[in-house]
């Protein structure tokens, strides 16, 4: 773990559709670059991944995808329309964002909804990526989101009940993240509060395995409940706008790109079977699995650990200083 080194360059690029992404870099500007794609999707980006690179070595990127943290329109705001937010808009930005930088190649890192889009990148410019780290690994296929939406229900069945009663009867049995997406966009202040309150219960729950209290938690604030609650079910409604078995299908692209895939077993929200097929179809990428985690990496836990390994493993390999 290093000393989380404040940012020495930070903007907000315009990457077209009336949006500004926000983006900062830290540690050594003539380092090896790598570049987080964070989770959610609608979390934002956190500071906390700084502490996992050593400034002296790593020139690291950190950025808020659309709608997300300090970029521009929020998400937030019932009134910001999402029709120009998918996930080839955010694969666009991320390659806008390395061409402003400067960047020829980078290491990717990034966990949950993060390693979907990583993917996702990654598969369309290969040639950009040097390595890439990923924990908690996700593809974005609809059995995925269908699992996470309503197969978890057989291990959760208190918390499905709830979360199932929270949309109108005549939608609990299609689209749960669609059902719940309507109510987020609805005119009424109070159905919408309640919407993100009821599926953010769900979601912490997933998570943490049964616990869904939000005190101490991002979950606490009602605007960012409502911000990932929004972008979360806009994604998962739209089946997070790629084609079912998109990442899959492209795999063969990665070759010869050099990876790390983190796993906890205990990941009730994603199951150890994706990691365990990409690792299959990916010769170039080591598979992680931690027999005592699930889905989040907390400070001194084995994922957290096996994150800070992976980084280490990269340090050498720089592909050229960026150009400021």
């Amino acid at each position: 773990m290093y000393p989380q080194v404040k940012p020495y360059a930070q903007g907000m690029l315009d990457v077209g559709d009336n949006q500004r992404i926000h983006w900062e870099a830290s540690g050594n500007p003539d380092g090896k670059p790598a570049v987080v794609f964070h989770g959610g999707p609608g979390s934002g980006s956190n500071p906390r991944w700084r502490e996992d690179f050593d400034p002296g070595h790593w020139n690291l990127i950190l950025w808020d995808q659309r709608g997300c943290g300090r970029s521009t329109p929020p998400a937030s705001d019932p009134a910001t329309g999402m029709e120009h937010n998918t996930t080839q808009h955010l694969i666009d930005d991320a390659e806008k964002l390395r061409e402003h930088l400067g960047i020829d190649k980078w290491l990717l890192i990034g966990g949950s909804w993060g390693s979907t889009l990583i993917l996702a990148y990654a598969v369309q410019h290969p040639d950009r990526v040097s390595e890439i780290i990923i924990p908690a690994v996700t593809a974005g296929r609809p059995v995925e989101l269908e699992w996470i939406t309503r197969g978890l229900g057989m291990f959760f069945p208190d918390h499905f009940e709830a979360f199932q009663n929270g949309v109108p009867e005549e939608d609990r049995e299609g689209n749960l993240a669609l059902a719940y997406n309507k109510l987020l966009n609805s005119p009424d202040p109070h159905t919408r509060e309640k919407a993100a309150w009821d599926w953010n219960k769900w979601d912490l729950s997933t998570i943490t395995g049964g616990d869904n209290d939000f005190t101490g938690t991002r979950y606490e604030d009602p605007v960012m409940r409502y911000q990932m609650a929004r972008v979360v079910t806009h994604y998962w409604g739209n089946n997070c706008f790629l084609e079912p078995d998109y990442i899959f299908d492209n795999l063969d692209r990665l070759k010869g790109i050099p990876g790390v895939l983190i796993h906890g077993r205990n990941d009730f929200g994603g199951p150890l079977h994706t990691a365990w097929e990409i690792a299959k179809r990916w010769p170039d990428a080591e598979l992680v699995i931690l027999n005592d985690a699930g889905h989040q990496a907390k400070d001194g836990n084995s994922m957290d650990q096996a994150i800070t390994a992976a980084v280490e493993k990269f340090r050498q390999g720089a592909t050229g200083p960026g150009r400021w």
